[in-house]
């Protein structure tokens, strides 16, 4: 199958390489030569890492990387018969760019989806010209080993577009879920208050957050709080905050950190820019 990913960041790195894995051709579409750079450079890393780690073997790795293509070039990926956006959360953004792929061609039969944390499904596709192919595909950071994906449907789409999801989705491997278009969908609307909580002792300074992170993965989390939100990007974080909050007209519960604000502000967005909440060695 040929899937085409729309966005060469964090998240669309990983998507691509979940496809590349499962067998698929995968083309990598990014505006901008840096980011497309950037993310063949981390793909071919990833995939000699994997070699090391003995995880795939180097044919393996060689075939990946032969179905993998990079384009600047908008119709490249109308042609394609799974497109996932995953560029920034911005609706005005996310609707030129389906605009845009609606206008090179693409088949009546494509489904377009987003990897959205929290925009409204339902608004995204309103604009569509068969919003019936259109739905949630919600990978998890990092999108290539965590095996959660949320499958969000619209008003508007069809029973058929979530089999196909639902098929794509367990040939990559993953267990996928069907939810609701609700602000946060399920995974998002638990975590606000898995973070943000966190955030509230530390503020209170009840406990710092090293000691908070050693404590919930003393429970059984993987990561703590912190830790996360570091790896996800504070920035990427917090907007998710703010837009679950203002879905919610501002209840309570979801209110972003001003703590979290603060570390924005200063450029501490987490493990890319080597410090956050925490210090890292290497971006």
């Amino acid at each position: 199958m040929n899937i085409s990913i729309c966005g060469a960041g964090t998240m669309g790195r990983g998507i691509a390489i979940a496809c590349l894995q499962a067998g698929h051709s995968v083309v990598v579409f990014d505006l901008s030569e840096l980011a497309i750079s950037k993310s063949k450079d981390y793909i071919i890393a990833q995939m000699n890492k994997s070699v090391e780690k003995k995880k795939i073997t180097q044919e393996d790795a060689d075939t990946y990387l032969k179905n993998i293509s990079y384009s600047t070039i908008i119709n490249d990926v109308a042609v394609c018969e799974i497109i996932i956006e995953a560029i920034l959360e911005k609706p005005e953004a996310k609707f030129e760019l389906f605009s845009s792929i609606e206008n090179s061609g693409l088949a009546d039969t494509a489904i377009l989806a987003t990897n959205t944390s929290s925009l409204s499904v339902n608004l995204l596709s309103s604009k569509l010209r068969n919003p019936q192919n259109f739905v949630g595909l919600h990978f998890f950071n990092p999108a290539n080993l965590m095996k959660l994906v949320e499958i969000v449907r619209s008003r508007q789409t069809s029973d058929e577009t979530i089999t196909r999801c639902v098929k794509f989705i367990k040939d990559l491997g993953k267990t996928s879920v069907i939810a609701k278009d609700v602000p946060g969908f399920i995974v998002n609307r638990v975590a606000r208050n898995y973070y943000n909580e966190a955030m509230k002792i530390a503020t209170e300074n009840a406990s710092e957050p090293e000691q908070i992170d050693i404590i919930m993965k003393s429970l059984g989390f993987k990561m703590g709080p912190f830790e996360l939100m570091d790896l996800i990007g504070n920035d990427v974080n917090l907007e998710v905050t703010k837009s679950v909050y203002e879905q919610y007209f501002h209840e309570a519960r979801f209110t972003p950190s001003t703590m979290q604000q603060e570390i924005v502000n200063a450029g501490m967005y987490g493990r890319k820019t080597g410090k956050g909440f925490h210090k890292y060695e290497e971006k």
